[in-house]
């Protein structure tokens, strides 16, 4: 028998997860909580999301643990011991207005929930590939000091810079304003590195743009295409913070992340860190996807527009995936931004 483990398992990427490793033949062990619901509110619980997974696949079996809860989270791996080969950890608390509200909650989740499954996994299953979904706002705002360029419905970076194609990994983390969010996944991204370098494991770090799809319970806080596409379609108001609303984001699809994931589970290696997200394949500026939505939805956003941009949100920001596409040429994006939109405007009013 061979496990995947999923922490944040009825999550966007986590029920992704599970979903596409139970198809390649893995038993199923998914470990959520529910705490987007604490979060977000109600209408971001994966209660119903943890319902259809337990339903729709076979070998898929749930533990309510809380990721902080280190004998907890000791227990459940030393229960499954080697049998389990793959472990994702895509548990989070996501946002970064979210975090300065409670830091000691957003540290426990992001970085200390972090160390829990790295050393379990150490502990019982130090062969298994350990995939952790990291954040671009590891970079804080250095990408805002990048040299752009306002156009008439974006920011765009100068065409001559090394960045042009989108920011790679050897952008500094130092020296930034992060968030407390970031800050936190700064350090589960540092750890994540250090069992790999230091322990050998098979560790990955990707290092997400905005992670998107038809599964994601978007809210203002966090799920940007999401909440935009929910309020377009069903005329909520919407609220657009800072930088005119030319505030450029890439987009990847759950499916193609996952597969990236995929991927890397065919031929691991350690310590490993990827830019990871839409690239120059899938990005917007907010003002293009309110565009968008509108006209997939034949309905007007209400939205008004607040002067005060996000503490530390970017301008602008395109990743960089080539240091992957090199290492795994075999992954390939399935979904561009139109599509992705599509699938998200069919599931709001799916309902």
């Amino acid at each position: 028998m061979s496990i995947a483990l999923v922490t944040g398992s009825a999550g966007l990427i986590g029920s992704e997860t599970s979903k596409r490793f139970h198809a390649e033949g893995y038993d199923i062990v998914g470990v959520d909580n529910d705490m987007r619901a604490k979060f977000f509110g109600a209408e971001a619980s994966t209660a119903l999301t943890r319902t259809k997974l337990e339903k729709s696949l076979k070998n898929y079996r749930h533990e309510a643990v809380d990721i902080r809860d280190t004998a907890a989270v000791n227990a459940v791996f030393a229960k499954l011991g080697t049998s389990v080969k793959v472990v994702v950890h895509t548990a989070a608390q996501p946002s970064h207005d979210w975090a300065a509200r409670e830091p000691h909650t957003d540290f426990g989740v992001n970085a200390v929930g972090t160390l829990n499954v790295l050393e379990a996994a150490r502990l019982h299953c130090p062969e298994a590939v350990f995939i952790f979904t990291s954040t671009n706002k590891v970079y804080g705002d250095t990408p805002n000091l990048l040299p752009l360029r306002e156009l008439d419905q974006r920011w765009e970076i100068d065409p001559a810079h090394a960045y042009h194609e989108g920011i790679d990994e050897t952008m500094s983390i130092d020296q930034t304003k992060h968030s407390l969010f970031g800050a936190s996944k700064v350090a589960a991204d540092v750890l994540t590195q250090e069992y790999g370098r230091y322990f050998g494991m098979k560790t990955a770090i990707f290092r997400g743009g905005c992670l998107t799809g038809p599964a994601h319970a978007g809210t203002e806080l966090h799920g940007f295409l999401a909440y935009l596409m929910k309020c377009t379609a069903t005329g909520r108001p919407y609220r657009v913070f800072g930088y005119k609303g030319k505030q450029v984001r890439d987009n990847i699809h759950s499916h193609d992340l996952v597969e990236a994931f995929w991927q890397f589970t065919l031929k691991p290696r350690s310590g490993e860190v990827y830019n990871m997200g839409g690239s120059r394949h899938s990005n917007c500026s907010m003002l293009e996807a309110i565009t968008m939505c509108e006209a997939i939805s034949g309905r007007k956003l209400n939205y008004t527009y607040v002067e005060d941009n996000r503490i530390g949100d970017h301008i602008w920001y395109v990743s960089d995936v080539r240091k992957f596409q090199k290492h795994y040429p075999g992954w390939k994006y399935q979904f561009d931004l139109k599509a992705i939109l599509q699938q998200i405007h069919q599931a709001v009013i799916a309902g």
